[in-house]
């Protein structure tokens, strides 16, 4: 693109300096915004590879209970005892942060069921118990470290960045409000 030559007068000379220093500050003030962005990408992705360890440690520990509930009562009795079955309730509600689709995600009832809620009674194949609750407990990690990611964008993230525009937008009317006081003084000025 490119720009119409300024004429070389002392007021073209003061506009293209405007002109350079509003470029200079809007430069500057990305790359302070890309930093600060780029800062919080790294502090999410700290706290996703924490949540990832956590799931494979909980997957690793419920598979072996989970083997050893199979040796134990076989696979016919682990159909059974997951009878009845139930449907895992989780509320997902599609929304646009700053241009970009995201979900959020919200266990609408509990994931780990106690004995009574299994349909069980206490003492009975405790093998299998503690393998459906090994599971659950991997099931309500992964729905919770999805539900924690999308809470911090929407509470910490996205605030940040309006707070950011909000100020930014502020300061470039200010500037705009001052470019006009100036103009007007110079058009004055020289009717006078």
């Amino acid at each position: 693109m490119t720009q119409a030559r300024m004429p070389a007068t002392r007021l073209g000379l003061l506009r293209a300096q405007r002109r350079l220093e509003r470029l200079e500050r809007g430069t500057s003030l990305l790359r302070r915004k890309r930093e600060a962005l780029v800062a919080e990408l790294f502090s999410l992705a700290r706290s996703a590879l924490d949540t990832r360890e956590q799931i494979e440690t909980q997957a690793r520990a419920a598979w072996p209970v989970y083997l050893d509930a199979l040796a134990a009562e076989g696979a016919g009795a682990l159909t059974e005892l997951a009878w009845p079955s139930r449907e895992l309730a989780v509320r997902v509600t599609a929304r646009v942060v700053w241009g970009v689709p995201v979900a959020d995600l919200e266990a609408t009832g509990p994931i780990v069921r106690t004995l009574a809620a299994r349909g069980l009674l206490p003492g009975s194949v405790p093998a299998t118990v503690e393998a459906a609750e090994a599971f659950e407990r991997l099931t309500d990690l992964l729905v919770r470290a999805a539900t924690r990611q999308v809470n911090r964008l929407e509470r910490r993230v996205a605030p940040d960045l309006r707070r950011e525009a909000a100020r930014v937008r502020s300061a470039l009317d200010e500037r705009e409000r001052e470019e006009h006081s100036r103009l007007a003084l110079l058009v004055h000025s020289r009717a006078a």
